[in-house]
């Protein structure tokens, strides 16, 4: 009995060798799955970047875009100018209606002092 107590002893007691049980994958599972990772992060950087269309096509479509904007602008901006020229005649004009209209006010309020003053 005492042999099989000291068996006992000597594998599960305190004097016992200790064991780590390490689980590990093949190295052929880790280089497989390395590169399904690296195939996966490749063909969501190349959706990312096309964005599901041909990327020649947007940016034609793009540079269209942008012309039509921009012939627009131009438009817009020579309107305005033509606009702010106007502007500036009309308001010339308004000055000078001003200053004709004063007159003739004085030249009316002249003329009406000297009918009053005649009888």
């Amino acid at each position: 009995m005492k042999p099989v107590r000291r068996n006992i002893r000597r594998h599960f007691g305190l004097t016992a060798k200790q064991v780590a049980v390490r689980s590990r994958r093949p190295w052929y599972f880790q280089w497989a799955i390395a590169a399904l990772f690296v195939a996966v992060g490749y063909l969501v950087a190349y959706w990312q970047l096309t964005g599901g269309e041909n990327v020649v096509a947007k940016l034609r479509q793009a540079t269209l875009e942008n012309q039509s904007l921009q012939t627009k602008f131009i438009q817009v901006e020579q309107q305005l100018k033509i606009e702010q020229a106007s502007q500036t005649n009309l308001n010339e004009e308004l000055k000078l209606v001003h200053d004709e209209n004063i007159k003739l006010k004085e030249d009316l309020l002249f003329y009406k002092n000297m009918v009053r003053q005649k009888p």
